[in-house]
């Protein structure tokens, strides 16, 4: 059995590999960094900030209509695909919540997105600390639009 801090180091590694190593072909390696964030980083964010909403909402159908069907998680409690995160969506028991700290970058087809929350909530019976605590998601660009490809909670259950 994996133990969910190696998939949480996987999903981590695989989202800072994209980040910082992707450089598209027709870019030449003297290009600086852009000062301005792009279109696709500011709705990386906003991608982020409907996406809350509509969990708080219970609006599954949105939901799940954004997430991959290859998605996969990482929570404290261990790693998830679609359906799990999906029920333990349905499940979720969700007060008022803060988004801070966003950072977001664009790599060709994905928009990666860390941040902070501060959230009431209780997953599984298990509730939360409500101090902020950091989050990483993944969307990929498909056929169907943005879509949630992966998900790392960084937030410890309380024992």
């Amino acid at each position: 059995m994996k133990k969910p801090g190696f998939v949480l180091f996987f999903v981590i590694l695989f989202a800072g590999i994209i980040a910082c190593n992707y450089q598209p072909a027709n870019s030449s390696k003297k290009e600086t960094k852009k000062e301005v964030a792009s279109e696709e980083e500011v709705n990386g964010e906003q991608m982020e900030r409907q996406f809350w909403e509509e969990i708080k909402a219970q609006n599954m159908e949105y939901v799940e209509s954004k997430i991959a069907i290859g998605f996969q998680s990482a929570h404290p409690d261990g790693a998830r695909n679609r359906n799990q995160e999906l029920e333990l969506m349905k499940g979720l028991q969700m007060g008022e919540y803060e988004l801070t700290d966003f950072q977001v970058t664009q790599n060709g087809s994905f928009i990666v997105v860390t941040y902070k929350v501060s959230v009431e909530e209780t997953i599984n019976g298990q509730v939360l600390p409500t101090e902020p605590a950091a989050r990483l998601s993944v969307w990929a660009k498909t056929d169907k639009g943005w879509q949630w490809i992966s998900h790392a909670n960084l937030n410890p259950m309380k024992k």
